[in-house]
């Protein structure tokens, strides 16, 4: 049988979203997010308001979408729990990352699966604004593809 419930915590689905602005690079674990679209590919990102990169995605128009793997644990937390407020995250943890081809800002190299995404709308439901993404580019470790270059998903071993 069924019963009434509170919601008192949500998971975490385990993305990092990056960004950029004026220079400065940060990211942070987001609590939800999704497929939003197949054709136009998109994903959709909750963001609080309050967190230090709202802004940066807010004013620029871009981020991303980054999926950890296990033995990402360290840098996972330090994305989740710190602000960039306060400190630089990609420094305290020695964070690799490349330029995005398409967005301006940062792809982490250590997460196998990378989407560069293009704001196309946002709306504010609730506590979160949801930015919903177009996908312009798309990252994965070669040997997450198979031979038509479709992502495995199933192969990798996600946090």
């Amino acid at each position: 049988m069924k019963k009434e419930a509170n919601i008192q915590k949500v998971p975490i689905l385990n993305m990092i979203v990056t960004c950029r602005k004026d220079g400065r690079d940060n990211g942070l674990v987001v609590g939800f997010g999704g497929n939003a679209s197949f054709d136009p590919q998109m994903i959709a990102v909750g963001i609080v308001p309050t967190r230090f990169s709202y802004d940066m995605v807010k004013d620029t128009g871009v981020f991303v979408v980054n999926f950890p793997a296990k033995g990402y644990e360290e840098e996972y937390k330090v994305f989740g729990f710190e602000s960039g407020r306060d400190v630089d995250k990609f420094e305290k943890c020695d964070i690799k990352f490349t330029d995005g081809e398409v967005v301006d800002a940062p792809v982490l190299t250590d997460c196998p699966v990378n989407f560069e995404c293009t704001v196309v709308d946002s709306i504010k439901p609730g506590s979160h604004e949801m930015f919903f993404g177009k996908i312009e580019k798309v990252h994965c470790d070669e040997e997450y593809l198979d031979d038509d270059g479709n992502i495995m998903w199933d192969k990798i071993d996600l946090l």
